[in-house]
């Protein structure tokens, strides 16, 4: 895990970053590496794409069907 630290106003924050994708709390990183990490095992070829996708799934940014949309269009893959 690549973690960051800063000073701001006097209150330290961390930012957990996954390929450049920041995540703002611990739980949210958990979550992204724990999806990220099982479907690894399925052949899935993590871009900073996907896991921008997968970040703003799992903290609610995205609704599940605007989730699997972006999944079925292979929204993911590295633009060539």
């Amino acid at each position: 895990m690549n973690i960051q630290r800063f000073q701001q106003d006097t209150v330290i924050h961390a930012i957990a970053l996954i390929m450049g994708v920041p995540f703002l709390s611990l739980e949210a990183w958990e979550s992204a590496a724990a999806a990220i990490g099982s479907n690894m095992f399925e052949g899935y070829q993590p871009t900073r794409r996907g896991i921008e996708i997968i970040r703003n799934y799992t903290t609610g940014k995205i609704s599940f069907n605007t989730f699997i949309r972006a999944a079925k269009h292979k929204a993911y893959r590295k633009k060539r």
